[in-house]
């Protein structure tokens, strides 16, 4: 089995990639990291050569031509999906690894119609065309110099592009050992202060239901109140800030009413937001914000990170529901503009009819 694709598809800057080099400079751009022992895909529209999808998967193991054959299949069948003729490849890494790749991807392109202008292989600041026959190609390859081969001013700093795939995990990485014990007795006083009461009623049904009915109240509004702070240029830096959040969206309907608040004007606050979130949950609390961290980076076309997101979110929960769900969707190709929440905040109040006294999963920690 391969490793699912890595999507991106943010805009970037407009730009003309006439040769190898200047194509080789533009992959970590498109990434947001310098990939190493990757397949990259770059889907391009064929009339006007913009980028329309990049797709990054891990480099197959040796011997397993049906790994190669899968990554291709795979990359063809998100282009076509997204009616994208034309395409280049990079793979980075030994040509045993690469070429059945490269070999797998030109067959089955031909056989679709696919127009791959060209596919390079990347190892040691060389490149290698695994196309071209022609004497004009060195054996021992190209030497370039991605920085050399910058396409205009600016272009390198557009985003950010971290050294590799374990920089862009680490920047969600779960927090240092001190961090962790403060988060740790912040989320116990959070339960205390927030989760006691629905015990104490515990023994009767109506005050019980109230008690809950004003805990997902509570829950609603400090997950609310987050989403306004990052949205206005704030951040929650400190446990006791962050240590109700983390607990509230332990219910599904605190999770799901986030969500429906996916407002894609405010990705780059969500990203901050999310990511602020992740870092400071701890086990059995992570699942759902890094869900919604993948969420919003599917939404700015950071595939890297969804995907990234995604990981952390099944480490903490193999079973949960949505990040299953954004996994399947973005492995097969949604492209970001599809990632619009299909609901509204009223919406999921009525699905879950809170104005109707159904208790909260809060105490039960229930729900995926």
């Amino acid at each position: 089995m391969t490793a699912p694709s890595d999507m991106a598809g943010m805009p970037r800057p407009s730009f003309r990639a006439g040769s190898p080099e200047e194509v080789l400079a533009v992959v970590p751009d498109l990434l947001g990291f310098v990939p190493q022992s990757s397949i990259v895909v770059i889907g391009t529209e064929p009339s006007r050569g913009n980028v329309k999808v990049t797709l990054r998967y891990d480099l197959p193991a040796a011997g397993d031509p049906q790994a190669a054959a899968d990554i291709a299949r795979h990359a063809l069948a998100v282009l076509a999906w997204q009616r994208l003729a034309a395409a280049v490849a990079v793979g980075y890494g030994p040509g045993a690894l690469v070429t059945p790749v490269a070999t797998a991807f030109r067959s089955l392109a031909e056989d679709s119609g696919m127009d791959p202008a060209e596919f390079w292989r990347v190892e040691d600041g060389r490149y290698w065309s695994c196309t071209c026959t022609k004497a004009c190609c060195p054996a021992e390859g190209t030497p370039f110099d991605a920085t050399a081969h910058l396409l205009q001013p600016g272009l390198a700093s557009a985003t950010e592009v971290l050294a590799s795939r374990d920089a862009v995990a680490a920047s969600i990485a779960p927090p240092a050992a001190a961090a962790a014990e403060s988060m740790r007795q912040a989320i116990r006083q959070a339960e205390q202060l927030h989760l006691t009461r629905v015990l104490v009623t515990a023994r009767d049904p109506r005050a019980r239901a109230a008690a809950r009915r004003a805990l997902v109240s509570e829950a609603l509004a400090a997950v609310t109140a987050m989403i306004a702070a990052y949205r206005d240029g704030g951040q929650y830096t400190a446990s006791y800030q962050l240590a109700w959040p983390v607990v509230a969206l332990k219910d599904p309907r605190v999770r799901d009413d986030a969500w429906a608040r996916m407002d894609r004007r405010y990705t780059d606050a969500h990203l901050r937001m999310w990511t602020d979130v992740v870092r400071h949950a701890l086990p059995g609390y992570v699942a759902a914000p890094a869900s919604l961290l993948a969420f919003v980076a599917w939404q700015a076309g950071n595939g890297v990170l969804a995907n990234v997101a995604l990981d952390r979110a099944l480490a903490d929960d193999p079973d949960y529901t949505a990040a299953d769900l954004l996994r399947t969707v973005i492995g097969a190709g949604a492209p970001p503009s599809m990632a619009d929440s299909p609901v509204t905040p009223e919406d999921v109040a009525a699905c879950y009819d809170l104005d109707h006294g159904a208790g909260s999963d809060l105490h039960g920690y229930g729900g995926s």
